[in-house]
């Protein structure tokens, strides 16, 4: 834990930076899907702990984390506290990928590389995984070894749960679902503009990347100028994300993504890629990712990561 926080703010690279982070988040998430129960649980089933490790443990490249991390330390905070709801983040994704791989929402076979995890167990060992990690996440945030500030603590759990509900994640979801054409009388797909599109994106996808960046800023204690400016980065790098995402499903493969490819097109889904052409799309990541970096503006050079966060995932891969 010392050699992560010194490594930290030693001022590493990008690479090597995202790379650490991901380690001892890593590490922390390995802690926290131990099989031994904690205080307060009568047990932990072991097919069920099982297979949590197996939705969460070697896999992903714990962006989320590593965005909270990264916002902590631009307003000076360090400590186990931050890996606990670094962690927490991302034990919210890892349940959404896995109750998004269902074959009651996108029926996907593959994750990471891997079989997904209905398939490597099955489909109600799988809706357990994801109730559980969501369940689990907020134990995390709220315990006290996270931070020893109740109002932190209660301020945390509230920007998380936003971002993961009805008015975030899950409602992204259902929007997307509705796109569709899934409760549609004759099943097609729905014709949505890009505002629509923009706000379903913004809830499913973009809503956790805000919270990341906000939760950094909420155990740094910003004052409400630092916050909105990391917000506001959170909200242009979401839409960043989805459109790199919607631009790698229609020109990569599934084995450089560890999933399927060209699956929103095979389903019709409305993206702004589909709206707009892969040309356009590129363009309004190119000035997303702009926008993104004049947010962090006023931190300077304390903030030059996050900016190449930006880069990054405009840029990647996978």
């Amino acid at each position: 834990m010392t050699a992560f926080w010194g490594q930290l703010l030693d001022g590493t690279d990008f690479a090597s930076r995202l790379a650490d982070a991901g380690s001892a988040v890593e590490d922390a998430l390995d802690a926290l899907l131990a099989t031994a129960p904690l205080a307060g649980e009568i047990g932990r089933p072991e097919r069920l702990i099982e297979a949590m490790r197996y939705a969460t443990l070697g896999g992903g490249k714990r962006l989320r984390p590593f965005l909270l991390i990264e916002s902590a330390r631009l307003f000076e905070a360090t400590g186990p506290g931050i890996l606990r709801a670094a962690a927490a983040v991302e034990l919210i994704h890892c349940y959404s990928l896995v109750h998004d791989d269902l074959p009651a929402m996108d029926d996907d076979d593959l994750r990471r590389g891997r079989p997904t995890t209905h398939r490597a167990y099955d489909e109600a060992t799988a809706v357990l995984v994801g109730d559980s990690l969501l369940t689990l996440a907020f134990d995390v945030l709220a315990d006290v070894g996270t931070d020893s500030d109740p109002a932190v603590r209660v301020a945390l759990v509230a920007a998380l749960a936003r971002a993961a509900g009805i008015g975030g994640m899950a409602g992204g979801q259902m929007l997307d679902l509705e796109a569709e054409g899934r409760f549609a009388a004759d099943g097609r797909p729905l014709a949505l503009n890009d505002t629509q599109i923009l706000r379903l994106q913004a809830m499913k996808t973009g809503a956790l990347l805000t919270a990341a960046v906000e939760m950094g800023a909420i155990l740094g204690r910003a004052d409400r100028r630092g916050r909105d400016a990391v917000r506001t980065f959170g909200h242009m790098l979401g839409q960043a994300f989805q459109i790199a995402d919607d631009l790698l499903d229609v020109e990569s493969d599934a084995a450089t993504l560890g999933k399927a490819a060209g699956k929103d097109l095979g389903k019709g889904k409305a993206t702004l890629v589909g709206l707009w052409g892969v040309d356009a799309a590129r363009s309004r990541l190119a000035t997303l990712v702009a926008e993104a970096e004049d947010a962090l503006a006023p931190f300077g050079e304390p903030a030059a990561i996050l900016r190449q966060a930006a880069r990054f995932v405009a840029e990647r891969k996978n």
